[in-house]
């Protein structure tokens, strides 16, 4: 009783609940005159005929013949009454049969199953929820950053403003509250106040609003907004963001880094205070053929190489892992480390043709920049002539025509970076490109994380998933555990030393063997120990730094939970 209550007071608060139900009122109304009408216009009929029959045979009749049931007990013998019947037949199709469903639907059912999912739908938290993550929009990157707090063990609501958008979640299996994102009740009703983070993924003028919002409640919770535009950055923090991100940007930043460049020199992936992620292309230097054993590159340079790629396939680096010729090799190490390294293999496989990027959007005005910070050469291929911005460095036409390809220099070029917001678009585009150069690197720019492996099929080297890099850095927004992402599924994370492994030696914990995940530093203190010796036992209060695939990384978190 209580539920059909509350579903009758969700349905008497619609602005057009009155309305509706008038509506529906008046044709109820206008329905049963008509009934009247014609049952009195049998009983006349009827009487002109010499015959006598009651008032309720009249209404008897009036509806059987109404509702096509018509059973033929009662009929009429002159013409005047066979017309009649066939008026009210008629007249009854379309009002009993025709709109009457349709009005009762339209005024009363709809309204009241929306109501009903209204109830379904919550619109405020119990004032117990704290250390949720409230996020207000769901697309590509929030579906990826729910993943990643549904593995950290993060609750999380999805705030809605319309109830249908909130029902089709909640039928997801997501958490779903619907409110309006510029009404301070609402994020009193979702304990703002107790809240871990809040994250901002509409647009920019939607986002500057919830930020407003959200720290006129709350000077404590942080704010984490995604900006589309340079100019919003100072708008955002202006309005109360703690971080303010653009994925674009980031993106085009990391798709320039993935660049090897015309060298085999170091190129620096991503940093965990001392320690320094690298990458370095094999390819014609005295390595290839070599073991990692046999290349001694430990002792030599003092970095330690952590994995290989081959052909967009990151393999975890053993003793005896072959490096061959199209092989780029992950290295780790602090930054005189690395250097050793380009002093010894950088002066190899010199080629100062200009990189290739598909796409004159921001992201591929961000991979520009990024190219340039790394004094490397670079033209554009855009078709939309009101985004040519240098004519030197841009070609404008349609990458799809082989003849353009050729003027942007694809026979010579040793990278193609392909930016197109449309998954299906560089789909395309990497088959084509790999078609004409097979041995071309290539990298892709997937904006949803399920078309990851269709790019690597299609012939990507690496592929950077906007979804994942957006989420990525949301997360490290929440979470002291940075994570960096060298490719789709491939991350460097870190963590507090875990209960179990304190005191106990990398041997001894196999981390590898039993979770994919490879040590590549231990933070102690202040001191990151690269390449930590894995007879040491790990101390209390350190920090692990991991490098791992998805399946690694909670296979990982698994096993520190068990």
């Amino acid at each position: 009783m209580k539920f059909v209550t509350s579903i009758i007071t969700a349905f008497m608060q619609e602005k057009d609940a009155k309305t509706n139900i008038t509506g529906l009122l008046k044709f109820l109304a206008f329905l049963l005159l008509i009934i009247v009408t014609y049952a009195a216009s049998f009983h006349f009929i009827m009487m002109m005929e010499g015959r006598d029959y009651s008032w309720v045979a009249s209404f008897y009749w009036t509806l059987t013949v109404m509702s096509t049931l018509g059973f033929g007990d009662i009929v009429f013998q002159s013409d005047l009454g066979r017309i009649f019947s066939m008026v009210v037949l008629l007249s009854g199709v379309l009002l009993l049969l025709v709109m009457l469903p349709f009005t009762f639907i339209q005024f009363f059912y709809a309204p009241w199953l929306e109501a009903y999912n209204k109830t379904k739908a919550p619109t405020e938290l119990s004032n117990t929820i704290r250390d949720h993550v409230i996020i207000t929009n769901y697309d590509s990157v929030t579906r990826s950053l729910i993943d990643k707090l549904n593995d950290f063990g993060h609750p999380y609501y999805i705030l809605c403003e319309d109830h249908n958008t909130a029902m089709k979640l909640y039928q997801d299996g997501y958490k779903v509250v619907v409110g309006k994102f510029d009404d301070p009740n609402t994020y009193r009703k979702l304990q703002v106040q107790q809240a871990a983070m809040v994250v901002g993924s509409c647009n920019d003028m939607v986002n500057t609003s919830v930020a407003f919002t959200v720290r006129e409640i709350s000077e404590e919770v942080r704010i984490v907004t995604l900006a589309s535009f340079q100019d919003s950055v100072d708008i955002l923090k202006l309005a109360g963001s703690n971080t303010v991100i653009q994925l674009a940007k980031m993106l085009g930043q990391s798709l320039g880094r993935r660049t090897l460049g015309g060298s085999a020199r170091v190129h620096v992936i991503g940093r965990f205070d001392q320690l320094v992620i690298g990458e370095a292309p094999a390819i014609d230097t005295p390595l290839v053929g070599k073991t990692i054993a046999e290349s001694k590159l430990r002792q030599a340079t003092g970095a330690s190489v952590i994995g290989v790629w081959e052909r967009g396939v990151f393999k975890a680096a053993m003793p005896d892992t072959e490096i061959k010729r199209q092989s780029v090799l992950v290295l780790a190490g602090k930054v005189d480390q690395l250097r050793n390294y380009d002093e010894l293999f950088g002066i190899y496989h010199s080629d100062d043709k200009p990189v290739i990027i598909i796409g004159g959007g921001r992201v591929g005005l961000a991979t520009a920049k990024s190219l340039e910070d790394r004094q490397m050469d670079y033209v554009i291929v855009e078709r939309d002539e009101k985004r040519i911005v240098d004519p030197e460095k841009f070609i404008m036409g349609d990458a799809a025509d082989i003849n353009v390809l050729k003027k942007a220099g694809i026979d010579e070029a040793h990278t193609v970076i392909i930016t197109s917001n449309k998954d299906e678009i560089n789909i395309y585009l990497t088959l084509y490109c790999r078609r004409l150069r097979p041995d071309i690197q290539i990298t892709a720019r997937a904006t949803d994380d399920r078309n990851v492996s269709s790019l690597h099929r299609a012939g990507a080297d690496f592929v950077m998933s906007y979804a994942t890099m957006g989420a990525n850095a949301i997360y490290n927004s929440l979470d002291s555990s940075e994570i960096i992402t060298l490719a789709e599924g491939l991350d460097v994370f870190r963590v507090p030393v875990p209960a179990k492994m304190i005191g106990v030696t990398l041997i001894q914990s196999d981390i590898r063997s039993k979770t994919g995940c490879s040590v590549i530093a231990i933070k102690i203190d202040d001191e990151m120990q690269v390449n930590p010796d894995p007879e040491n036992p790990i101390p209390a209060d350190s920090e692990l730094v991991l490098i791992g695939d998805y399946n690694s990384e909670q296979k990982f978190i698994k096993y520190i939970n068990e």
